[in-house]
């Protein structure tokens, strides 16, 4: 995947304009699926290709749990939100919409207990000195 800073300007701003849309498409609870009824979803970010025909959103179930099972779920509903994206979000392509989960939050943990190990934290303040 490309980084933050590797993405033009309108790639971001088309990515953050389909997380916006995504976000109320799924708060609204249209959709039908049973691994997708209530509940509440995370839509953190959505990366878009250089040729805006692909976007990739990373989501999270709220609370977590049965991530592999809303990420199936949504990809089955993939056909329906790019339909309710093309009625907000007017693009000459509208791009075709895949889901990952979001491991940001996982790597965050993972950063904040190895920074929390007394090791570590001996090592870093023998750096400071």
């Amino acid at each position: 995947m490309s980084k933050k800073r590797d993405r033009s300007v309108r790639q971001l701003r088309v990515g953050e304009e389909l997380r916006h849309i995504l976000s109320e498409v799924l708060v609204r609870g249209d959709l039908r699926d049973p691994d997708l009824v209530g509940r509440s979803i995370t839509v953190s970010e959505v990366r878009v290709s250089p040729d805006m025909r692909n976007a990739t959103a990373f989501v999270l179930p709220l609370g977590g749990g049965d991530e592999d099972e809303v990420v199936a779920a949504l990809e089955r509903a993939a056909t329906y939100l790019r339909k309710e994206v093309g009625r907000k979000l007017h693009l000459k392509y509208l791009p075709h919409l895949s889901f990952l989960r979001d491991t940001s939050f996982d790597t965050a943990r993972d950063i904040d207990k190895l920074l929390a190990d007394p090791a570590v934290a001996r090592d870093l303040m023998s750096l400071k000195q």
